[in-house]
């Protein structure tokens, strides 16, 4: 068995499950075949931030005759919704408090949607109600503080020529995945309780399940159906359906699907943390950074759900992909009476990028230095070491991304987009991003995956890793089969489902191609050598491994082998101090943003945007050109045009029409380059890639809007409104 044979790595092979989906024949979950009995259920929610929930009566005027109704007294287990801390209820209890608009309190299903939606109507709550806290400035409800320090920041600030100071607001973003949430729970006859649904985590859910079910392991499974996107908002929220359609079929007897619409969605469910960041940046006459001085807040809404990873993240990358001396970064996530803030792509990153390419923007300009010099002389290079004390090694593309952008800087632009009379600017940004959970959490959590001779003499992979649309399926199939040396057809990737899959950790944090895909990669390689070992124990031609594995399955049945994910010699970080290999590599990116301003209606046209980025290896180049495209047009939005407004607590536009994303109309041509400064401990120097191409863009174009406008553009999104405002 050759590994390469069949030439799959480096290559954009057809997508396994594109034929499916371009077809129609892919089962989202509103899709799935409806079980006999099946309810539609619906949730109850409060009209108010902050109160006391005093009563919960039904209507008495409304027939509940077929209706299942469910309230906090209903939980079988713990009434939590189990994730990092048991905060957050399934369902409000009376007498407890309502922490958020639009917070469950109970739950109706019935035979169809419609009569679910009105029954949820018909059930009435007593309120009393709570001054909110709504501006996390003035929360006094600490979730979790992180910090970083390195040298001496006020003495370095003191002897600097230049000190660039300011502060930056980042707005919340609604991850907008094409399929809104949705879970089917029923349970067996044996008691054992199934939900199939939209999701980014199985182990996530499971973990929830059990824990709101009283249950044990053997008696909960969860199962991935087809999944429209998740964006970090199908990882923690699906634990909330799936607990409420669990109880409503508990209760019931019978199956129930429970699945949001938009509206709900988008007022319900966890967005991208609104950020404040205090930045002080300090330089000499030359352009060098000296020092860098941070001070983040986080609003993390009603509950912690995952408040305390984006802080993590948020600090450790705060600093920017820059060689300075003396750092000091100080970051907390409090309490507001507002929905939960959670996952988004790049979760945290994104909003100290923002923040820290403004000021090096800033910098360049009254040094009157070349921005694109000014970066390179202070970028990190192999052998620097960083604010928390990680000596990097390898794999370190800075350079390699900003010479990229600025050999497509030189070539000619496309045609202007925006008619003459338009003012223009154009900016660069710079940024990395760590691949993988930060710190000890890939060693705590050990990820593994099992790579098989099935029964039938096909070669499984077998992953909690899911497929949300970037290509794991594809992806996977082609680490094993290189590593097998058989073609694509004789590798299958099967459902993940937690009855027949290991707990590979949770599909978030660019980690699985570069964690999860190492893993079946060993996995795969130590599977070709137990065939080959077992080949020649009975005199048998180990040339054909499809050939040999069918034969294995015949006269031996299955054979799996299982892999638990071990980190790189040499990686230590102490979680209590915040010091030492903060990530095991990372991604490195640079972009550059043209933009056009209309002088009468501040709208922007993004021209042109160039974005390089190192991802170690391309499995599969399509797929990661597909990754940085949506991730930077994502960005873009963020930037320019998507705005969820509050109004006391709650979401104030949460459909699409109101709450918009950029479309094809608003999308500039991107022009895309993938650099590969290959890492040695991810298959084939593969790297992550999924988060990165989120982070910086938008630092990009408020720099073009300085440069057009000549004003500074410290908040996103830059609407036309707040253009408008800083212009006059």
């Amino acid at each position: 068995m050759k590994s390469g044979t069949f030439l799959m790595i480096g290559e954009s092979i057809p997508r396994i499950d594109g034929d499916a989906k371009v077809t129609g024949r892919a089962l989202y979950v509103d899709d799935l075949p409806a079980p006999p009995g099946l309810l539609h259920g619906a949730t109850v929610r409060s009209a108010v931030p902050h109160g006391v929930l005093r009563a919960i009566r039904p209507d008495p005027a409304f027939d509940w005759t077929g209706v299942t109704f469910v309230t906090a007294a209903d939980v079988p287990g713990r009434n939590v919704i189990a994730l990092l801390q048991d905060d957050q209820p399934a369902l409000v209890p009376v007498g407890s408090r309502i922490r958020h608009h639009d917070e469950p309190v109970a739950l109706v299903a019935a035979r169809d949607r419609r009569h679910a939606a009105r029954a949820a109507r018909h059930v009435l709550l007593d309120v009393e109600p709570l001054p909110p806290v709504l501006d996390p400035e003035s929360s006094t409800h600490v979730f979790q503080e992180h910090a970083v320090r390195r040298g001496d920041v006020d003495a370095a600030l003191a002897s600097c020529d230049l000190v660039i100071e300011g502060t930056y607001r980042t707005g919340a973003q609604e991850q907008m995945y094409i399929e809104p949430q949705g879970m089917l729970a029923r349970f067996d006859q044996d008691g054992v309780c199934r939900v199939t649904g939209s999701m980014q985590c199985p182990y996530y859910v499971l973990k929830a399940l059990k824990a709101a079910l009283g249950l044990p392991d053997e008696r909960v499974v969860v199962t991935q159906a087809v999944t429209g996107g998740g964006f970090g908002g199908k990882e923690e929220y699906p634990s909330v359906i799936a607990v409420h359609a669990a109880l409503l079929a508990l209760r019931a007897r019978a199956p129930v699907k429970l699945v949001y619409d938009r509206a709900e969605d988008v007022a319900a469910t966890p967005k991208r943390h609104p950020a404040r960041i205090h930045h002080r940046l300090g330089l000499m006459r030359d352009g060098t950074i000296v020092a860098a001085d941070v001070d983040l807040l986080l609003d993390g809404g009603a509950y912690v759900t995952l408040s305390p990873v984006v802080l993590s993240r948020a600090v450790l990358h705060a600093q920017g992909p820059y060689r300075i001396p003396h750092v000091r970064v100080r970051g907390r996530a409090v309490a507001t009476h507002t929905p939960p803030h959670g996952a988004f792509r790049g979760f945290g990153a994104p909003q100290v990028t923002f923040a820290c390419e403004r000021q090096v923007q800033k910098a360049a300009r009254a040094l009157g230095l070349d921005p694109l010099e000014l970066r390179r002389r202070n970028a990190l290079r192999p052998g620097d070491t960083t604010a928390t004390g990680q000596t990097l090694r390898e794999s370190v593309g800075g350079l390699a991304v900003l010479d990229a952008v600025a050999r497509a800087a030189a070539a000619p632009a496309p045609a202007p987009r925006a008619p003459e009379g338009h003012r223009r600017g154009r900016a660069l940004a710079f940024w990395w991003h760590g691949a993988g959970f930060t710190g000890s959490g890939e060693e705590r959590l050990r990820g593994r995956a099992t790579v098989a001779v099935a029964r039938d003499g096909a070669f499984e992979v077998r992953a909690a890793s899911t497929d949300i649309g970037q290509g794991t399926l594809t992806i996977f199939a082609q680490i094993a089969g290189d590593a097998l040396g058989v073609p694509l057809e004789a590798v299958r990737v099967i459902e993940p489902s937690t009855a027949n899959v290991p707990d590979s950790g949770p599909t978030v944090a660019s980690r699985t191609c570069m964690v999860v895909g190492g893993v079946v990669a060993e996995a795969a390689r130590r599977l070709a050598a137990r065939l080959r070992a077992w080949a020649a124990a009975r005199g048998l031609d180990a040339a054909d491994p499809a050939a040999l594995a069918a034969a294995h399955a015949r006269e031996a049945g299955e054979a799996a082998e299982t892999v638990a994910y071990e980190p790189p010699p040499g990686v230590r970080f102490d979680d209590a101090t915040y010091t030492g290999d903060a990530y095991p590599v990372y991604g490195w990116a640079a972009c550059l943003v043209e933009v056009a301003v209309d002088p009468d209606t501040f709208e922007v046209a993004v021209e042109r945007c160039v974005h390089a980025v190192d991802v170690g290896k391309a499995i599969h180049p399509v797929l990661v050109r597909g990754q940085v495209e949506g991730g930077t047009l994502q960005a873009l939005g963020w930037a320019l045009w998507e705005d969820v407004l509050y109004r006391e607590g709650r979401v104030a536009n949460p459909r699409m029409t109101d709450c918009i994303i950029p479309t094809a109309r608003e999308a500039p041509e991107l022009e895309t380059i993938l650099v590969e400064e290959p890492y040695p401990f991810g298959p084939h120097g593969a790297k992550g890639v999924g988060e990165i191409p989120m982070d910086g863009p938008a630092a990009a174009v408020a720099g073009a809007l300085e440069d057009a406008l000549g004003v500074a553009v410290d908040e996103l999104p830059a609407r036309p409104e707040l253009l408008e405002r800083l212009c006059r």
